[in-house]
């Protein structure tokens, strides 16, 4: 179970859901995707990293019970680039595999990402989710790019 976290699409930021003044709980796929989309992941060593900016990742990667497993994606390094066919794929790739953990942890049954070009600067990602006990995931998350 995870805090409720829903996707402000006007300010392309989440936030915590209030209800009461108590914090809301999510039982659902909703927030576990959202933080693993854009919860940053730890840049690999052959990514290009954007110049002045570190590998960054998650502090709690160090208490994941699995030898190498990761938290969040890769998409912060898409950040700063310009909206080419190349980076389309690249966020697909990045999604796909901050959703991996869905189909490793008998979740999901299926992942699939389409990344596209919303507007000038806005790359929106669609998300489909094959649900191992058969029913579908879908939502659609928007992100900025620099170019």
């Amino acid at each position: 179970m995870d805090l409720a976290t829903e996707f402000n699409t006007d300010h392309l930021s989440g936030d915590l859901v209030l209800s009461g003044g108590a914090l809301l709980q999510d039982e659902g796929l909703q927030t576990a995707v959202l933080h693993s989309l854009f919860t940053d992941r730890r840049a690999l060593a052959d990514d290009v990293l954007p110049e002045g900016v570190n590998r960054r990742g998650w502090w709690a990667d160090l208490t994941l019970p699995a030898e190498g497993d990761q938290y969040g994606s890769r998409l912060w390094l898409l950040f700063r680039e310009k909206q080419t066919a190349a980076v389309l794929r690249r966020a697909e790739e990045y999604a796909e595999e901050a959703l991996a953990w869905l189909i490793t942890d008998g979740v999901a049954s299926q992942v699939k990402v389409a990344a596209e070009v919303v507007r000038r600067g806005v790359l929106g990602l669609s998300v489909e989710i094959r649900l191992a006990r058969g029913n579908v995931f879908v939502e659609q998350y928007l992100l900025t790019l620099g170019g």
